[in-house]
């Protein structure tokens, strides 16, 4: 009886352990990378360059919408409150900022709202169709180079600039990048890519 248990008890771990096993499978190594929470919350912040718009509603005057673009410094102006810087911030982060420079100083009640309007991204230099490029999802540098039209004939393929909104700076090789992956590198909004000419 008492090794008829045990045997039970044995078969019940090994089996558990055999379903546990079964369910948990690598991804395949030619599987896209995911975006980590924190590339997610970069993409959903603020950047030089962009529309924002701004809504304030529930005072006893209607206040006519408030659309800017985000200055080099990284500031909107707004009536009665002046300068607020807004780069890096969220949506939600610049609403509450609005919010509280309003009330209660000049409203009682106050519901602020902000909207973000097209993420953009540049391409300069030697590439076919430089300037503001629309980003609609996740992209890197090779790519967004391609979605420009391609390198011109006079490009330096292995000097390409990322400039990131925050100011740093990533060299990019565009042979290395295609060969290896982590050699081409996310494009967020409000980042440049600079494709150097090459020197004869």
């Amino acid at each position: 009886m008492k090794f008829s248990i045990a045997r039970s008890l044995l078969f019940g771990l090994l089996l558990a352990g055999w379903m546990g096993s079964g369910c948990s499978t690598a991804p395949p190594a030619d599987a896209p990378r995911a975006i980590s929470k924190e590339n997610r919350a970069e993409v959903a912040r603020f950047h030089v360059g962009e529309t924002v718009s701004i809504l304030l509603t529930g005072t006893p005057e209607i206040i006519a919408p408030h659309e800017e673009i985000i200055k080099e410094d990284g500031s909107l102006t707004l009536s009665l409150i002046g300068s607020v810087y807004a780069v890096g911030k969220t949506a939600g982060e610049l609403q509450n900022e609005i919010h509280d420079r309003y009330v209660p100083k000049y409203f009682v009640r106050l519901t602020v709202t902000v909207k973000p309007g097209d993420l953009v991204y540049y391409v300069r230099g030697e590439v076919k169709g430089p300037g503001r490029q629309l980003y609609v999802g996740e992209i890197t540098v090779t790519k967004a180079i391609a979605s420009a039209g391609d390198f011109t004939d006079f490009a330096n393929h292995g000097n390409i600039l990322l400039i990131r909104s925050n100011g740093q700076r990533i060299r990019v090789d565009s042979e290395e990048a295609q060969q290896d992956s982590s050699k081409d590198p996310h494009v967020y909004p409000g980042d440049q890519i600079v494709v150097a000419r090459r020197i004869f």
